[in-house]
């Protein structure tokens, strides 16, 4: 074994939407550049814009939903709406208890750590979150959606984090919560798998990871079996 990989939502932090915060996110982005709440824009979004967001730029969806509701923004303006917005949110996050002892005990047995991550957050919001939650100096590789313009299930975007460490996929392990979207893509590379299930219960009888992990230092465990 040379490399772990994890997922982010769901396997090291845990997220949750909350109607209110998407609320309040939406008048703290308005507030940010000069504008009143509009409820309507929080009921627009829910409405039409809410199910793309997975498979979207954020940014552009949010730039198409102001100018609906006849707001203009330029690039600043919009990144001002984006980032006070995004702050909102952070009570939705919690980092889980062990997190920073899984990934130092990892790096004390010498493996590359990465994410790899289904985000559409504009990348500098996102590395901001991993900064902040103490992560960014704990890994060596942060991929992303909204900055590789690769979605997992897809094997490339999991390709070019194991690019990053020189590693490759069949000495590495990915952890992550959802098997058609974690699991699937990382087995389609070659890459060992284990299904966290510390925060979610994701099930698929199609697809069957190769380890279990009921508490994050039940990683530590894998590994050590991968490294026999």
């Amino acid at each position: 074994m040379e490399a772990v990989l994890f997922d982010w939502g769901g396997t090291l932090v845990q997220w949750e939407f909350d109607p209110e915060l998407l609320a309040t996110g939406h008048a703290a982005g308005l507030r940010a550049i000069d504008r009143e709440s509009d409820p309507a824009l929080t009921a627009r979004f829910e409405e039409a814009f809410l199910p793309l967001v997975e498979q979207s730029d954020y940014a552009t969806l949010m730039r198409e939903l102001l100018r609906e509701h006849g707001i203009e923004v330029d690039d600043d303006a919009l990144a001002r709406f984006l980032a006070a917005e995004h702050a909102a949110w952070e009570p939705a996050h919690k980092l889980a208890s062990t997190t920073h002892a899984l990934l130092e005990t990892l790096r004390e047995r010498g493996l590359k750590l990465g994410l790899v991550s289904n985000v559409s957050d504009p990348p500098e919001l996102f590395r901001a979150d991993l900064d902040r939650f103490g992560i960014s100096e704990r890994i060596d590789v942060a991929v992303f959606t909204s900055e590789s313009g690769l979605r997992k299930p897809d094997p490339a975007i999991f390709h070019r984090a194991l690019d990053a460490v020189d590693v490759e996929p069949d000495a590495a392990l990915f952890v992550g919560d959802s098997l058609t979207v974690d699991i699937a893509g990382a087995a389609a590379l070659g890459m060992h798998t284990c299904q966290a299930v510390w925060f979610n219960a994701d099930q698929d009888p199609a697809v069957e990871p190769d380890f279990l992990a009921f508490t994050q230092i039940d990683v530590v465990s894998v590994v050590r079996r991968l490294s026999e």
